[in-house]
């Protein structure tokens, strides 16, 4: 991270929960069955990567008339999609997976239209219009339709297994996954798309006072921040700070195929301080030692403003974790049922105990970015 001593490692704790099951929203297309709208329940798949589709989808009781209101929103604007299957849904979308003439698509219609998620939505719809024109050094998902005003976007169905099915993975990736998927974050981080194509999604100063003003961050982290902050905007004055950043890129968010990784869900994409999607993937391979170590490097190697342009990134990212966890954690206490963090992982749901194991390795982590942060500001 900073220097040998003070580099942010990984802490050598595992979770030993049973492993996921299920898959992610965009799992290798199988020969489909043909598409049949009624009652019936989705059959499992075989696994990940290899989820067939069922064939059936439940259009019963309230959840069926908001399936049927999805549906009839993607044929506005794909009348050839034919629906096979429901990927995933929460209270704020629904993933559908179908055929559109030969091939197979994903559809992702907005439930919950409140402004903020469907500015999140229209981000993302802008996000694939732009690869239309400007096509990034990474393998993206083609755009078939998309209709920003109702939140409602069909891209192709891409061949691959997410390379981890939760938001923090239970158990450490392949290597060669890491390897493959840090590969993949690099290429695009150097990308320069044209500009006003991207904004930037993360007001920096602000978030730092909001999470000081949630008690989230200490009087100190909020002085320490705010003297890395002035110090890379005295430095990006010179040589130009920003970086273009997929902005979540967590595992669960990246195929792995035999062409190489396939990024999707660009929600956030934008500029960045340099080290945004370094500082979430080392947020979620806390038991992965050498990969973090590596990450660490590769943040510090392009000198010490982009090693604390990293380290801010990574105590805003660690603390928006901590906030997510800690409320799933004060839920499942109170509910009997299984509770879907506020930015809850595709794939299975930690469990309680699963959900305060994690939290106290986030915390473990924060400590050592906040040790890492005092000594890069203790060398300005």
């Amino acid at each position: 991270m900073y220097a040998a001593s003070s580099s942010v490692s990984a802490p050598q704790r595992s979770l030993h929960p049973r492993p996921a099951a299920g898959g992610g929203p965009y799992l290798a297309p199988a020969r489909p069955a043909a598409p049949v709208l009624g009652a019936g329940r989705a059959r499992r798949g075989a696994g990940a990567g290899t989820q067939p589709l069922s064939g059936r989808i439940d259009l019963s009781g309230a959840q069926g008339a908001q399936l049927r209101t999805a549906i009839a929103s993607v044929h506005r604007i794909c009348p050839e999609f034919a629906p096979v299957q429901v990927l995933r849904r929460s209270g704020r979308s629904v993933l559908l997976v179908g055929m559109t003439g030969r091939s197979t698509a994903v559809a992702k219609c907005l439930l919950d239209h409140s402004p903020a998620w469907a500015e999140r939505v229209r981000h993302e719809i802008a996000a694939y219009r732009s690869f239309v024109r400007h096509r990034p050094p990474v393998r993206v998902p083609r755009l078939i339709a998309a209709d920003p005003d109702n939140g409602t976007l069909v891209i192709e169905r891409m061949p691959g297994r997410p390379a981890a099915l939760r938001r923090h993975p239970l158990e450490v990736p392949p290597r060669a996954d890491i390897r493959a998927a840090l590969g993949a974050l690099c290429r695009l981080n150097t990308w320069r798309p044209p500009a006003g194509t991207f904004d930037a999604p993360l007001d920096y100063a602000a978030r730092i006072s909001r999470y000081h003003e949630l008690g989230l961050l200490t009087d100190r982290d909020l002085g320490d921040l705010q003297k890395l902050l002035h110090g890379i905007a005295h430095t990006a004055g010179r040589q130009g700070m920003g970086q273009f950043c997929h902005g979540d890129a967590l595992l669960s968010n990246i195929l792995m195929s035999p062409a190489g990784p396939v990024l999707v869900d660009w929600e956030h994409a934008g500029w960045y301080l340099p080290g945004y999607d370094l500082a979430t993937l080392w947020s979620v391979l806390g038991d992965a030692p050498v990969a973090r170590r590596q990450i660490s490097q590769l943040a510090q190697s392009q000198g010490p403003a982009a090693r604390d342009a990293f380290l801010v990134n990574l105590m805003l990212v660690l603390t928006r974790e901590i906030r997510t966890y800690e409320t799933a954690v004060q839920r499942s206490m109170q509910e009997t049922a299984p509770v879907t963090p506020t930015a809850a992982p595709t794939g299975a749901v930690p469990s309680g105990e699963e959900q305060r194991l994690l939290l106290r390795r986030l915390h473990d982590d924060c400590q050592l970015a906040r040790r890492a942060v005092r000594a890069a500001v203790g060398t300005r």
